[in-house]
This record gives C-alpha cells, sequence and structure tokens, in this order.
C-alpha cells in the first residue's frame, strides 16, 4: 500500500482544505526519520515517515509541539496530523521557510528559551512518555528531580547499555556516579521547567524574517539546566545566544559543575544508538563526575 495516498488524505481531513500532492523531495538533516517537503496547489508540508510501528514517536511529537506551542515563547512548526497504515507511519508539519541565523536572532533565541524555561509544572516529567532520537524516554511524574534523573535519564540509558553488551567499567563507575547524584544538588532545587527536551544546533532554525525557530522536540519538565546544558554538545551555540539566555534568565552557580552530568545522559543515548567511540567519551565524563564530588 503506497503511504502517500494516505498521507495526503490525512492532511487534506486535517487541515480541512483541498490538497493534492503535486511534488515531492526528500529533505536532509535527520538519521531517524526520512523527511520530505510536499507541495500542492496552495499550500506545502514538511512530512517525517517510518516504520509503521513508529507511530506512537509521532504523536509523541505532536504533543509535545503543541506543548511548546502554548507556551508562546519560541515559535514552533505547526504539527497538522500523523497516522499510519500497514506500510508506514507519519507526521505532517507546517512547512517553514529557514532563513540565516544573525547575532539578533542568536540573542532571541536564547532569550525565548529563558522564557520557556519560566514555564513551571506542578511534577518533574510528563503526561506521556516520548522519544529521545529513537529510544524511548521515560516521563513517569515524580517530586524528587535527583530520583527522576537517576531512575528515568541516567539510570535507564545505562541499564540500555548493558543490554547492548556494555558493561565493565562503565556500569561500575556509572552505578557509583548514581549513588552520589545527590552531592551535584547540595543546595539547589530547581523548578520543574518546560524543556525542549533535545536541544541541540541541529534541532533549532531561523524563519526567513530571522526569528528562532525550535523543533524535533523530546518534552518534559525538569530542571532548565539539562536543556541548555545540551545547547553546548555537538556543535553548541553563539555567544549571543547564551548573552540573550542570561540577560532573560541568570543561571545558578552551581550549573558548571552540573553541565557533564546532563550531557552524559544524551552521550549514553548516542552509545546506546550509534555505539562507536561514546562508550570511551562516556566513561571520561563519569570519571570526571566522580572526580569532582
Amino acid at each position: 500500500m503506497d503511504p502517500w495516498q494516505d498521507i495526503e488524505r490525512s492532511i487534506r481531513e486535517a487541515s480541512g482544505a483541498p490538497f493534492a500532492i503535486e511534488s515531492s523531495g526528500a529533505v536532509g538533516g535527520g538519521c531517524i526519520n526520512q523527511g520530505y517537503r510536499v507541495r500542492g496547489k496552495d499550500a506545502a508540508y514538511f512530512v517525517k515517515v517510518n516504520e509503521p510501528t513508529r507511530l506512537p514517536m509521532f504523536e509523541a511529537e505532536a504533543a509535545g509541539l503543541a506543548e511548546l506551542a502554548r507556551s508562546s515563547t519560541v515559535r514552533v512548526p505547526r504539527p497538522v496530523c500523523h497516522g499510519a497504515n500497514a506500510r508506514a507511519s507519519w507526521i505532517a508539519l507546517e512547512w517553514i521557510e529557514f532563513g540565516r541565523a544573525g547575532s539578533a536572532g542568536m540573542r532571541e533565541l536564547g532569550r525565548g528559551l529563558a522564557r520557556l524555561h519560566r514555564v513551571s509544572g506542578e511534577r518533574y516529567g510528563w503526561h506521556r512518555d516520548n522519544t529521545i532520537g529513537a529510544t524511548q524516554q521515560i516521563n513517569t511524574p515524580g517530586a524528587d528531580w535527583v530520583a527522576f534523573w537517576r531512575e528515568h535519564r541516567l539510570g535507564y540509558q545505562l541499564k540500555l547499555a548493558a543490554g547492548n553488551g556494555h558493561r565493565g567499567r562503565l556500569q561500575d563507575d556509572g552505578a557509583r556516579l548514581l549513588d552520589r547524584l545527590p552531592a551535584f544538588f547540595e543546595g539547589y532545587r530547581p523548578a520543574p521547567s518546560l524543556l525542549h527536551g533535545d536541544l541541540w544546533s541541529g534541532n533549532a532554525g531561523f524563519d526567513a524574517n530571522g526569528a528562532p525557530v525550535i523543533y524535533d522536540p523530546a518534552v518534559y519538565y525538569g530542571d532548565r539546566e539539562a536543556d541548555l546544558a545540551m545547547t553546548g554538545l555537538f556543535g553548541g551555540f553563539s555567544p549571543d545566544f547564551y548573552s540573550g539566555y542570561r540577560e532573560e534568565f541568570p543561571l545558578d552557580p552551581g550549573y558548571a559543575r552540573r553541565k557533564d552530568l546532563y550531557n552524559l545522559y544524551h552521550v549514553l543515548n548516542h552509545l546506546n544508538l550509534f555505539g562507536g567511540g561514546y562508550r570511551a567519551q562516556a566513561e571520561r565524563m563519569i570519571t570526571q563526575l566522580l572526580a569532582s564530588v
């Protein structure tokens, strides 16, 4: 069964307007899904496609984009529809024409992220699980941030790594780090801030007017430092971005010693997804973190 007929129909039904695909082309940049730009007579959409079993991932993405949009802080692509048939699952989003980032745009992205982080929930986590890359991300709500990070972030990734054959020093030192987590949070209790959850440089851009846009979220409520830490991983953002953030929402003095603790989650996730040199990087990070407490 050709998925495109069903994708076309789902866009038409969700938008309430006539739509027929007149052209489509692959869009690069992702390693989890296949991305396409599809055009009709009067509209264009960005469509991501994956295996039929991945529909829950797209459902969670749509819910996460809606959660971010409700904050009215940083622009996100508007989710149009999602669905699946016997051959594929998909999500269709509004098509955004992207432009170049200027210093003013980067500063506004920092300010917008800070405003997003001022949106607070009652508990850490979220009302549903989602994915970080292709990995399930557990968001069971809780009132204890250290316990949440131990069980649902670092501990969960370490268990996945053990199942993938990564044992020995990684697990031994990882267990010691889990035991010492409270030492990183002495005198610091973060608010449950609304987080993008996967904010590296590949998940942010600027529209044709230079306004910031963030996308591909892994939304939950947690320590805002976890979001900010990841912006420095895998490329990072410009100094203007960080200046804008701090102008809007100054950081706790202890952020520097927690930054690698938060980025370890993403390095472990990359180890579980891609293997390779991420194991050595994770082991070095754990060693340095243990030496700091």
